[in-house]
């Protein structure tokens, strides 16, 4: 259970593959004759490597590269499908992308990330000329004083900043009945594969860019779902890392006990090129303490045999029709299971012990974090602004709503701001359950029984109709119980369901990113599921009889 589930928040999503007929035929038709002429076709569904191998042969310079994906942007973000999923460009990028070719040329390339356009989320701070506002206008016009922490190491990295995704709002935390993919900044974001279904939240613009080939990678965020969710809709690979791997200084928060950023790519090499740069300690950032000393090169463990003699358990409870989960999603994910054992993996179903017991006490502990930690971002990174506590923001959005909350309000705030200190009895007894249930007697328990690599489930539902009037119909997800205990997630795409995309998800104990990026890239690469988006304006097909099997 997410907070989704118990508050009604929309942190999960999921989505389904495989091609409506009629106008999303058309629409895909047109599409392919555009890609075929256009002249971004390098960039489309491009990896690192290939623009690495392309800038190093001279038919691309990092100020070409990110001319490409800024015509781009134009040509399908901002007009055409207008999917909405940037809400801001960088000014700076053609600048920075030609003083990285001036150094390529005079030393060579810094590593994998030189020269490649990057997007953050726009709750990552900045130092530069863009704004950081989390979606709000409440934080509109205010500066960082610096970048966050990670940023900070994708420059060093010799990363090209390209722009801010858009988000829900406040990482759709503020209202029960919340759109995902919405913000007063920025509006609404579509998904890609289908533009009147939901892109899922809070890293909705994070995971349409780059479904739709708008930037090399991006970086999203989450507290429970919101790297997993978006990434799963969106046909992407995500990966939710162990709590503290990455510093979280810098970005706009709702919870240090359950924050964290993290890739959002097409596939695992990207995602794990883009982990390894932004892993390690900062003293900002007292959770990274023992990141440098867990960190490694993500790269290592690319594998194609890494599922042979794995052992990794079915969660069977997320496969369970009965109890609310999708067939069609489950066929999709059965199939992907028989590539598991086909791949040498041992599979045991498993039952996640107390995963129930910590639905309530999640919620209290956000609520209680969220309150202070929004005051400490904002005496850091807005000094000097009038809006100093989440009661300020209460009240602006009141002064505002025909902008800010047009189609919701803001019950969960005001909630928030009702709670007292992390002192609190309350808190700390919520805290303690969650602890307690998601780790030493949830994942590593079951892992410790079983003797365990990971353990795995589909990563969510099906994908949803946006509607702004009733709010999200996101159904379940396995992303909660990693996300209350801040161990690490990944989701890969593992096929579809009538156009929309569906992810596997595999969950592991704290720092066993090597472990489960072996496992995520053997699946991939045995698989090969992932499919671009034809920007079709619906699917929602009208069948007579339901198909026997899903199919992708």
């Amino acid at each position: 259970m997410n907070r989704r589930n118990f508050i009604q928040i929309g942190i999960a999503g999921a989505g389904i593959l495989n091609a409506a007929r009629s106008s999303g035929d058309a629409v895909a038709a047109t599409n392919k004759t555009m890609r075929r002429k256009s002249s971004d076709a390098i960039i489309v569904e491009a990896t690192i490597a290939d623009l690495q191998a392309a800038m190093s042969s001279g038919k691309l310079t990092a100020k070409a590269l990110t001319n490409l994906y800024l015509a781009r942007i134009n040509a399908i973000d901002k007009s055409g499908p207008s999917i909405n999923s940037i809400i801001e460009l960088n000014p700076d990028a053609l600048a920075i992308a030609a003083s990285l070719d001036k150094e390529r040329a005079a030393k060579g390339p810094r590593g994998p990330l030189h020269g490649i356009p990057v997007l953050l989320k726009d709750n990552i701070a900045t130092f530069d000329n863009m704004q950081t506002t989390a979606g709000s206008l409440a934080l509109v016009g205010l500066k960082p004083p610096r970048d966050a922490f990670l940023v900070t190491q994708l420059r060093e990295a010799g990363a090209v900043i390209l722009g801010k995704t858009n988000l829900s709002e406040w990482a759709n935390i503020r209202s029960s009945r919340a759109t995902s993919g919405w913000s007063g900044r920025g509006g609404l974001t579509k998904n890609p594969y289908a533009l009147d279904r939901n892109t899922s939240g809070s890293s909705s613009g994070s995971g349409a860019s780059i479904a739709a080939s708008l930037a090399a990678v991006a970086v999203g965020t989450e507290t429970d779902g919101s790297i997993i969710s978006p990434a799963n809709v969106n046909g992407l690979v995500g990966i939710k890392p162990t709590l503290g791997l990455i510093s979280r200084n810098g970005i706009i928060p709702i919870s240090h006990s359950q924050d964290t950023a993290g890739p959002m790519t097409r596939n695992v090499t990207d995602a794990a090129i883009l982990l390894t740069a932004m892993a390690g300690s900062d003293k900002r950032d007292a959770a990274t303490s023992d990141a440098n000393k867990n960190k490694t090169d993500y790269t290592k463990f690319l594998k194609v045999d890494g599922l042979k003699g794995a052992r990794i358990g079915v969660v069977r409870a997320n496969f369970d029709v009965a109890n609310g989960a999708n067939d069609l999603v489950v066929a999709v994910i059965e199939d992907a299971l028989t590539v598991l054992k086909a791949q040498g993996a041992t599979l045991i179903d498993v039952v996640l012990p107390n995963a129930g017991k910590y639905g309530d006490s999640e919620f209290q502990v956000l609520l209680y974090e969220l309150k202070a930690d929004m005051a400490a971002y904002l005496a850091e990174f807005a000094p000097g602004a009038k809006i100093k506590t989440l009661q300020d923001i209460i009240e602006f959005n009141e002064k505002n709503k025909t902008t800010e909350m047009p189609y919701f309000g803001q019950d969960t705030f005001i909630r928030a701001a009702k709670k007292g200190g992390l002192d609190s009895q309350e808190y700390l007894d919520a805290l303690a359950n969650n602890h307690r249930y998601s780790r030493a007697e949830g994942i590593d328990a079951v892992m410790k029984e079983h003797k365990l690599d990971a353990l795995v489930a589909p990563s969510g539902d099906v994908a949803w109709l946006t509607d702004c009037i009733k709010g999200d119909n996101s159904g379940g997800s396995f992303t909660s119980p990693a996300a209350v205990a801040g161990y690490p997630h990944i989701t890969v795409p593992a096929g579809a369901v009538y156009g929309l995309p569906v992810g596997i998800s595999f969950v592991a104990s704290a720092w066993s990113e090597p472990k489960l990026i072996e496992i995520a890239y053997a699946y991939e690469q045995a698989s090969n599921l992932r499919r671009a988006p034809m920007f079709a304006k619906s699917i929602n097909p009208i069948m007579k009889t339901k198909p026997n099997k899903a199919v992708g």
